[in-house]
């Protein structure tokens, strides 16, 4: 079995009880370390090429050449997880609590609830971890060995957060929202939280906030968040609560899992490579920088020197807009203009594409870098190195051979 297709090891998401459709009899004697032959190495609902990193908890993301869709296909979006999905779902059942002790009070939403008694909207919506790119620091930072693809790009469905925020009151004295899932601890332990993140109460009431049921139209998928969960553009995607059961409305930053100490911070002020910095010299990641992507062609295509190249990607950032998108071919020295698209809505990823004549034969990089509406620029080489290897928005490359 390949390093990518070691998924399915008898997990708690997709327990041995049944193979293709059939209960497993006498599951419990199978010998310790056998596989079942009829049980299939690819992931449920997600594209075979996909990039599997580690199964408890799963993640797994997209190679660059399957980004290339205008809106990422459910099949192909990427998966983050820190705890164990919920074995059963139940949406006829399903309730969101909203309380806190900045909440006026405290009240529950079934999934009816909020699709009848407020403003459904829809918005295409980049998610990105934190960690996207860690592979890249040196010294190696501790985590997911995240390369490009934990990104994506979706339509998303639902309600505004800040809609259902007001609904049940908020003070004025509010500061945070948190989130609760219904995400299981690795231990098992019901009284521990596997991640439970928030945003400031500023970017819950952002327009483009949202409690989301659909993706690209479709159910959200359970690797994804099924039945319900958070939507926050240009902020790490791990503030965007999965299997949403809960929200806080907080009279302070928000304490949950994965909060505190150096999870999804960075140092707030430059360190050395390898240095070690202690927590309270941490600052929490906000807003997202500036990044592009070349989805098309693969690295290591080859051409002929008569051939144009066309290449395609997306660039996406935390600010309003990408204002520029730009591609080079001499390592950096000089850089040509692509054409980009108009963002659909803010934090949508915006479509860039150029043609490249090759000046003769030989081996060479397409590096691409987008600039955005605040004047942020990617940078050539990687940004400053931190402890949990966060926030690498180098430039993307690819390999080209022109024969």
């Amino acid at each position: 079995m390949s390093k990518r297709r070691k998924f399915l090891k008898q997990s708690a998401l997709y327990t041995t009880a049944t193979i293709m459709g059939a209960r497993v009899v006498f599951a419990e004697n199978l010998p310790k370390g056998m596989k079942y032959i009829g049980l299939s190495e690819d992931i449920p609902g997600k594209h075979p090429d996909m990039i599997v990193l580690n199964d408890r908890p799963i993640n797994m993301e997209t190679p660059a050449h399957l980004l290339n869709d205008a809106l990422t296909p459910n099949d192909r979006f990427f998966v983050r997880n820190n705890g164990l999905p919920p074995s059963k779902v139940d949406p006829a059942t399903w309730q969101l609590e909203i309380s806190g002790e900045s909440a006026k009070q405290t009240k529950n939403y079934s999934l009816e609830d909020l699709k009848t008694k407020f403003e459904q909207v829809s918005y295409q919506i980049t998610l990105e971890c934190g960690g996207n790119g860690r592979k890249e620091y040196n010294p190696p930072a501790k985590g997911n060995q995240w390369g490009t693809g934990a990104v994506g790009c979706a339509k998303w469905t639902g309600v505004r957060l800040r809609d259902v925020l007001q609904d049940v009151g908020v003070k004025s004295n509010a500061v945070y929202i948190g989130y609760y899932g219904a995400d299981i601890h690795l231990s098992g332990d019901p009284n521990k939280d596997p991640i439970s993140r928030g945003v400031p109460i500023s970017k819950a009431m952002e327009a483009e906030s949202m409690i989301a049921w659909a993706m690209n139209d479709e159910d959200i998928p359970l690797l994804n968040g099924y039945p319900l969960r958070l939507v926050f553009g240009g902020y790490p995607a791990s503030c965007s609560g999965k299997w949403l059961e809960k929200i806080v409305i907080r009279d302070k930053v928000h304490d949950g899992q994965k909060m505190t100490g150096s999870s999804y911070r960075v140092p707030c002020h430059p360190v050395a490579p390898g240095a070690k910095v202690p927590d309270e010299n941490m600052c929490i990641i906000e807003e997202m920088p500036v990044k592009s992507l070349i989805t098309y062609p693969m690295t290591g295509a080859t051409i002929k020197l008569s051939q144009r190249l066309p290449i395609q990607g997306h660039a996406w950032t935390s600010a309003d807009q990408i204002k520029r998108v730009e591609y080079s071919i001499d390592f950096g020295s000089s850089w040509k203009a692509c054409q980009i698209s108009s963002a659909t809505n803010r934090f949508a990823w915006q479509q860039f594409k150029a043609e490249i004549i090759f000046p003769e034969r030989g081996y060479y990089e397409v590096w691409a870098r987008a600039t955005d509406s605040d004047g942020r620029t990617q940078p050539m080489i990687l940004p400053g190195w931190n402890p949990k290897g966060y926030l690498n928005n180098a430039c993307h490359r690819i390999a080209i051979k022109v024969s």
